[in-house]
């Protein structure tokens, strides 16, 4: 059995995003979440970057275009934010590019647009 990564990091945010769902609950836009969640952030003193910037690289150049993480917390857990129907692969399959390009080891994915609050702990497959 694989060991739980960043047990209690993934305890504290998944605790923020609860509370940020029960005051707001559905309906409100990505912003709104992100601007709650920021604001529990700073409240709590857990350290993050809002729209963490990352660099893409292609054999030996960096690409123009950059990713843009919704948040980096604790320097190491992205946190993308999305207010949808229901997650599809194009949602995962952007929090695995921002794993690799970032080299971070887990991504949280969050749909606020539900009665009750939806995420899934992504894990990069490379260590």
């Amino acid at each position: 059995m694989e060991e739980y990564i960043y047990k209690e990091e993934n305890y504290k945010l998944v605790g923020i995003l609860f509370e940020v769902h029960k005051n707001f609950g559905k309906g409100f836009s990505e912003i709104v979440y992100k601007d709650a969640i920021e604001y529990e952030f700073q409240q709590q003193n857990i350290p993050y970057n809002r729209e963490k910037e990352f660099s893409v690289s292609y054999k030996d150049t960096i690409l123009n275009h950059k990713f843009y993480a919704d948040f980096v917390v604790y320097g190491k857990i992205i946190l993308e934010i999305k207010t949808v129907e229901c997650f599809n692969n194009s949602h995962f399959n952007q929090c695995l590019n921002y794993l690799k390009v970032s080299k971070n080891k887990l991504a949280i994915l969050v749909n606020f647009n539900l009665i009750s609050l939806e995420y899934k702990r992504i894990i990069s497959s490379k260590n």
